[in-house]
Parts: C-alpha cells; structure tokens; sequence
C-alpha cells in the first residue's frame, strides 16, 4: 500500500460542505494517512480570510483597542462548522486560550497561526485522526530557517507512532521558543516536511484548481494544463511568477524524490499535475516546452568601457557594488566592451543613487545607463536541449508580433530561455510565445 501525504488548502477548507468533500477525499484511499491543513479561506468573493481576520485581532489587542468582536466573528466561523459536522470541537475553551493570550501580550506568529491549529484540531475530530501540533516537532534555528535534521527526526517519530494524523500547517516551533510561522509557502512547506518525515509515497497537494497552467490565464485564454513536470521546470516557472505551488515546497520532497501531485478538491476525479524527480517524455504531447511564466518590475543596469573584457575582477567589483547595496540580481547579459545587470525596479530605486555613485568611482565607465520598465519572461522546457531551433522560434515568434528583444539569457542547464522586454509589450508577448510552442504543437 502506498502512502500518502495531502495537503489541502484554504478554499478546500473553507466550510463543513468542502469539511465533507476533504473527508470523502480522505477516506476514497487507505493510503491517505497524514493530511495538513490550512485556515479557512474565503467562502465568496466578498469574504475574509480567517488569518487576515486573526491578524485584525492582533493589530487591534496591540494598539490596545476592543479586539473581542472581531474575535467572536471567528469564533462563530468555527462553531458553526464545528455544528455542522457533528464534531466534537471545544470552541470555549480554544478561543478562551486565544483571548487570554491576547489579553497578556499578543504575538504576531503565534496569531497567524491558530487559524491553521484550530481547523487541523476541527479536522482531525471530524476524521477520527489525532492531531499534531507543528509546535512540537517543526523546528527552527537561530537565524529563522528551517532545522531540517532535527525536524525530520522529531516529526519522524512522532509519526510513527501514530497510524493517521493531522498536522496543522504554516508554522512550527522558534529557536526561541515561540510559534513561528513560515515566511513563504505556508503550509505548502508543511505538507512536504510531513511527507518526507512520514517516507510518503506520494504528496499530494489539494487546492482549487486541477495542476498547473503551461501560461497565466489572466493572460492567456484557456491555457492548457501540464500533466507532467520536472522539479527543475517547477522551480524555474514559480520563480519566474507561475503560481499553485511555491518554490520553497519543493526541497524536502525533492531531497527524498517523493513526487507532487497537484490535484482539484472540487473535481477530485481529474488526474491534475504530477510533479517529478525526472520527466520521463520530454516531448509529452509532441512538444519540448512545458510552460511560460513572466514577471514585471524590472530595471537594467548598463555598464559600458572600451577593452572591458582584459579588465580583470570587473564583473565581481560591479556585482559586489550592487550586493553591498543590498540589492540582489536576477540576470548578468554581458559584451566584450559592456555588461548589463538585471534588478528589481523597487529594490534598486531606493538605492540608485549610492549604486551609481560607487560604479562611477571604483569602475569609472564610459557610460552608465539605467533601464526600467523592463519584464522578464522565461520559456521552460526540458526537452529543449534535445530539440534545434528552439531559441529561433522564441525570436521569431517575438518579431512577428513587434516585440523588441531587450536582453537575452539562457541557463546553463538548458531547460529556459529568458528574454526581457518592454513591459508594454508583456502581455503581447506572453501570447506570442504561447501560440508558438503550444498552438503550433512546438
């Protein structure tokens, strides 16, 4: 029997009616023991979140104002939920806790996460499960990052002894002792800790949508799904802004080669994406690109000298500049007598003068300009390396629809080609590219 990890999300969290569609989920496989879950999300448009509503309590308790009505409106949430199902759920006394803390000295962390610990407890009633507190087996160190060692030998136990179990996501336990809640990713990260401490099989990953997109349907009109992806191609389409899962899930499942299912809690029965180790077809469905990502935002730094390339630590003296700024750089396209960085627009405006006033000095250039308005968009696939003409017909793809080329950038590793253009032309692009590689079957 094959063992699995799911994770469920917000929206699948939401109310008793999608409470039942969780259990039915659940109890569809004997393999599906370990489940994480997130707070309810939105139930409509119009609603809050609960962590956004159990941050509202913490601003209004910090500023010393009247924190109990919003406090009673998750109150009722749960209750309500909790009435529904039938589960055996003390709200007084969880939401008393709650008040207390809030009362003493409240917590920003320790907030945000009880939207997550009260609706994993919730579950686990509902489920018959025992539940895990993360406080108890989710470490970090010192400087705020995940302990992996110690997390996956505390929670590898802890799950042993236990044959079915609800873990709470989003947070686990500070160095300094205090609830701390995951920077990013959420309880993504969780679901992939659980699944390679638990030897998962499998981790699933239960959301709203069934797998990822090959473009952004905000842009692209019904863009199709991908059924298959390499860690590699996931990590380049979520850093390049493609959303479902967020890079930072990936590693500990990726450590062990525990595949990541993507799959639809409102439409159980489609197969969504499956995310692998190593693709086994890399021209699935006749084609050698998997997906096409972009983002706005982005400023060039242009640095310009005659005989640039005999001069010797040039590009490590620019990089450090930059680095010493705190800015960091997503890509470094370079000539024999220029060279160009790539920045976040934000990042580098509120340092533009001390950057450009130490290029100036220590590099003295024969130019200097800057940029901006500038959009990256990464072309993934990796079967691309196998395939000639690939970076031509991004190119040409591009001209035929008047788009100028700004920068130019191919990984090492092959799997992305990554041009920047004008952000007017971002979504034109975005199109282009996708009729390309997807409609023309490339």
């Amino acid at each position: 029997m094959k063992t699995k990890t799911l994770k469920f999300g917000g929206s699948s969290l939401a109310d008793s009616a999608q409470f039942r569609k969780v259990s039915r989920i659940i109890h569809e496989q004997t393999g599906r023991v370990y489940v994480v879950a997130s707070a309810p999300g939105k139930r409509n448009r119009e609603d809050t979140k609960v962590t956004d509503m159990l941050y509202d309590c913490y601003e209004l308790a910090k500023a010393g104002k009247d924190f109990g009505p919003r406090l009673s409106e998750i109150e009722t949430r749960f209750s309500d939920i909790a009435k529904d199902l039938g589960a055996e759920f003390d709200c007084a006394a969880e939401f008393g806790a709650i008040r207390e803390h809030l009362r003493k000295g409240p917590e920003r962390d320790y907030m945000a996460s009880r939207g997550e610990y009260l609706n994993s407890k919730l579950l686990a009633s509902s489920l018959g499960f025992d539940f895990v507190d993360p406080s108890t087996c989710i470490f970090f160190d010192s400087d705020g990052n995940l302990n992996a060692t110690k997390t996956n030998e505390v929670l590898g136990k802890v799950l042993e002894g236990t044959e079915k179990a609800v873990v709470a996501g989003f947070y686990g336990l500070g160095y300094d002792g205090r609830i701390k809640t995951f920077s990013r990713g959420g309880s993504d990260v969780t679901g992939a800790i659980v699944a390679r401490a638990s030897k998962s099989d499998v981790y699933e990953n239960w959301t709203d949508v069934s797998g990822m997109l090959s473009a952004d349907p905000r842009i692209v009109r019904d863009p199709e799904a991908i059924r298959e992806i390499s860690y590699k191609e996931l990590r380049e389409l979520s850093y390049m802004g493609a959303s479902v899962m967020h890079e930072d899930a990936v590693f500990p499942v990726r450590t062990a080669g525990i595949p990541i299912n993507i799959r639809n809690t409102n439409r159980p029965a489609d197969e969504g994406t499956w995310i692998v180790p190593h693709r086994s077809n890399l021209t699935e469905n006749g084609r050698v690109v998997t997906g096409i990502a972009g983002k706005k935002g982005f400023a060039s730094i242009r640095v310009e000298k005659a005989m640039l390339n005999n001069e010797v630590g040039f590009a490590a003296k620019l990089l450090n500049i930059i680095a010493d700024a705190g800015v960091s750089f997503e890509h470094v396209p370079s000539a024999i007598d220029s060279m160009s960085v790539i920045v976040d627009s934000e990042d580098f405006r509120a340092n533009r003068f001390r950057i450009m006033e130490n290029i100036t000095e220590q590099l003295n250039p024969d130019s200097l300009i800057i940029d901006s308005g500038i959009a990256l968009i990464a072309v993934v696939g990796v079967g691309m390396v196998y395939k000639r003409g690939v970076a031509a017909k991004v190119f040409t793809a591009l001209a035929q629809n008047d788009v100028n080329i700004r920068m130019i950038d191919q990984g090492s590793s092959e799997i992305n080609i990554i041009v920047g253009i004008d952000e007017a032309d971002y979504e034109k692009a975005v199109n282009a590219l996708y009729d390309a590689f997807f409609k023309s079957r490339g």
